[in-house]
């Protein structure tokens, strides 16, 4: 998974040079239902196709060279759906554990998990966290799972932490509260990605992508490839991140 220069595999694709490639890249994977329903399918057929679309995601993700892949899979807010759905979700996610666990593992994919776990079965809770302890030292890519999450949860939480920790208000800043947010120790994401055309946010990483790019595609997430993610990354490399900043200035510190 060395960042060289490669090519998705399409038609008069652009190559991305390593310094163009995003270090962590986030995905709202969303669109699965509306997948199904235009094909006269049920959602839980959506739901099913959209996870076989992260095998394919995952290698080119390697492939390519980002370092960090955070996927919004399961959101506080999605415990309102029908319970059959959400059962079924919470089968899909064991069923990938016990299925892909062994390969990722293989493939040098550290899994994290971010959110709150204490709502999910005991049982699922044990998969998770064994996955978890078995890549731990893996380096290639590290793969963060947002189940059950929430970005204003997770605020809430890191607030509760650092007033259990006993912080004098004196001392709290934007670094301290990001170490104890659930990605503490990794770089925030370069590039948010939402497929299925929606435009906001839905409490993903509200605090971490601050700066993050945005980039919407109205593809639904099962039909979301290696050539649509390419085009992600392009769009991405053609940007210039200002943080704040003017161009003057930017153009001065070149």
């Amino acid at each position: 998974m060395a960042a060289a220069v490669r090519e998705t595999p399409t038609p008069n694709s652009e190559a991305l040079r390593p310094d163009q490639i995003p270090h962590h890249v986030a995905i709202i994977m969303d669109g699965n239902g509306r997948w199904a329903k235009a094909r006269g399918l049920p959602r839980t057929e959506g739901h099913r196709q959209g996870t076989e679309n992260l095998r394919r995601i995952l290698q080119a993700s390697g492939d390519i060279g980002i370092r960090i892949l955070t996927l919004y899979a399961f959101s506080t807010e999605n415990w309102g759906r029908p319970r059959a759905e959400v059962q079924m979700l919470m089968r899909i996610l064991e069923s990938v554990i016990d299925r892909e666990l062994a390969e990722l593992n293989q493939k040098g994919v550290q899994l994290r998990h971010i959110g709150d776990l204490s709502a999910i079965a005991p049982r699922l809770q044990k998969k998770v966290r064994e996955a978890i302890a078995l890549t731990r030292d893996n380096d290639k890519l590290i793969v963060n799972l947002a189940f059950n999450y929430g970005g204003r949860g997770e605020i809430v939480h890191a607030v509760r932490q650092i007033i259990a920790a006993g912080i004098p208000a004196e001392q709290i800043d934007e670094q301290l509260i990001s170490s104890y947010l659930y990605t503490s120790g990794l770089p925030d994401p370069d590039l948010i990605i939402r497929t299925s055309g929606e435009l906001r946010v839905s409490n993903f990483l509200i605090w971490q992508g601050a700066y993050a790019e945005y980039y919407p595609t109205p593809t639904y997430w099962p039909d979301f490839d290696e050539a649509e993610l390419h085009q992600a990354l392009l769009a991405f490399a053609n940007r210039r991140r200002r943080f704040g900043r003017t161009d003057d200035q930017l153009e001065t510190n070149e």
